[in-house]
């Protein structure tokens, strides 16, 4: 079987290659959060409600859950760095694009054209790092990668907020320009010739299905959080995803080369720690959405404030996530992870009590607390997950830890606003879909339920994990 591991060019230029492909991660997840904070100015400027608005971040993030297993899948057949070359030049092509205000019609169009190079790489950049890498640098490696996937997802807010501060919306797009160039232009020079790609032939009728359970999946969580989760057309696209997740695993079993082979799943280590993942970042994802109302709207914080404050968490999670790599490379990878997820747990349960009196610096403790929670599952856990697959399996498994990661958002999103306002209307004694000034114990009680369910959410990746440990144990 044909190696990287035993290539010395390969192996001198390592860090070069995870320089390329870590600066192309930060863009790529980057891109799915820092919009939000721009999207009042885009609706202004381009005269579209808000609600039209959002599908700047709806219609990236569908794209990107749509095309992810294919993508995966064409990383495994023709080649993962050839895929990620081709994602690195659409996605700065799609982000030049989005730059333009001249109408909405061209943003979603550049957007769609972003999501679609973005999942290219988001599939295949874990691959690529546990083939470039040998087994005893690799906890590490990934860790760094994972590192980047939070920075990108967490911090978009803040740095989006600073980039509007001084510059026009259209500068949170081209700031990805000159980046998506230089790791181009390190890409060229570092990443090596694919390994002899499989060139299976492609299941694309499960690909077409598997986007009839992603397209309606998304357009009902979004339409829910507008007229709620009862309304009849809300139900019946939920129906029409189970329905088309019936198809698409019934298809996946029958062809000879799926787009997802099940037996990845009769992994319990793989599966789990998939699972693990997904819920960790629907737990984040109640922190992303929940904490600039604390902060900004409670607490009466500046955004500039606020967001250097929610900078903690990514920065505390950069730093202890190659360290958390490291020592998972040398005593291996279930303690760490265990122990990542009870840190994480403190802080929801933390934040679960905060008030408006709580002082700041407890606060900032707690945000780095989880900071440090989350560096220590996540580079363990994306071990466990990419090891745990054969070799020609890589491309797929990054495909599906990367969905788990952008569903886990979506699901986040969506789970942390309802709750939050169903809390806040049960304390009101009515429907309340926003913040309120003149009420913000209103605010505190809904912050102080969701954070419990997402304390809940944490628990259950808590006992997943420690089930996974003990089998491990008596293996």
């Amino acid at each position: 079987m044909q190696s990287y591991v035993n290539d010395p060019v390969v192996q001198k230029n390592r860090w070069w290659i995870i320089t390329a492909v870590g600066m192309f991660t930060i863009m790529s997840t980057l891109d799915g959060s820092i919009v939000n904070i721009a999207l009042p100015v885009m609706a202004k400027d381009l005269k579209v409600p808000m609600n039209q608005a959002e599908w700047v971040v709806s219609s990236y993030l569908i794209v990107i859950c749509a095309l992810l297993l294919l993508m995966g899948k064409l990383g495994d057949t023709l080649g993962k760095i050839r895929i990620f070359r081709l994602g690195t030049v659409l996605f700065t092509i799609g982000s030049l694009l989005a730059g333009f205000n001249h109408s909405f019609g061209l943003l979603l169009a550049a957007r769609v054209v972003q999501a679609l190079g973005a999942s290219m790489t988001m599939a295949n950049n874990n691959g690529i790092i546990t083939e470039v890498f040998p087994m005893k640098e690799r906890g590490k490696a990934l860790g760094l990668i994972g590192s980047f996937v939070s920075v990108g997802s967490i911090a978009g807010p803040g740095i989006g907020g600073l980039i509007l501060g001084q510059l026009p919306w259209g500068y949170i797009f081209w700031i990805n320009i000159p980046i998506g160039l230089l790791t181009m232009a390190v890409g060229h020079w570092v990443l090596p010739k694919d390994l002899a790609p499989s060139h299976a032939p492609i299941d694309w009728a499960g690909f077409a299905s598997f986007v009839a359970v992603i397209v309606p999946f998304f357009v009902a969580v979004n339409l829910g959080q507008v007229v709620g989760f009862g309304d009849w057309r809300v139900l019946a696209l939920f129906v029409v995803a189970i329905l088309a997740l019936g198809l698409f695993t019934r298809l996946e079993r029958r062809h000879k080369a799926p787009l997802v082979s099940f037996k990845l799943f009769q992994n319990a280590e793989f599966t789990i720690s998939l699972l693990a993942g997904f819920l960790i970042f629907v737990t984040n994802f109640f922190f992303n959405v929940i904490s600039p109302f604390y902060l900004e709207n409670a607490r009466g914080l500046s955004a500039t404030t606020a967001g250097y404050i929610l900078m903690i968490f990514p920065i505390v999670q950069v730093i202890v996530a190659p360290l958390a790599g490291s020592l998972s490379d040398k005593i291996g990878p279930y303690k760490i992870t265990l122990v990542g997820l009870l840190v994480i747990l403190i802080s929801q349960l933390g934040y679960a009590f905060l008030n408006l009196a709580t002082p700041l610096g407890l606060v900032i403790v707690l945000i780095g607390v989880m900071g440090f929670g989350n560096g220590s599952f996540q580079s363990p856990n994306n071990t466990v997950v990419m090891s745990a697959v054969a070799p020609q399996d890589l491309g797929i498994a990054g495909g599906l830890n990367a969905l788990a990661r952008n569903l886990g958002m979506v699901v986040g999103i969506s789970a942390a606003t309802t709750v939050l306002f169903r809390a806040m209307s049960h304390t009101a004694g009515r429907k309340v879909t926003t913040y309120l000034p003149q009420h913000p114990d209103y605010f505190i009680q809904g912050m102080h339920v969701a954070f419990a369910v997402a304390a809940a959410i944490c628990l259950v990746a808590v006992a997943l994990t420690a089930y996974r440990m003990r089998q491990q144990t008596r293996n």
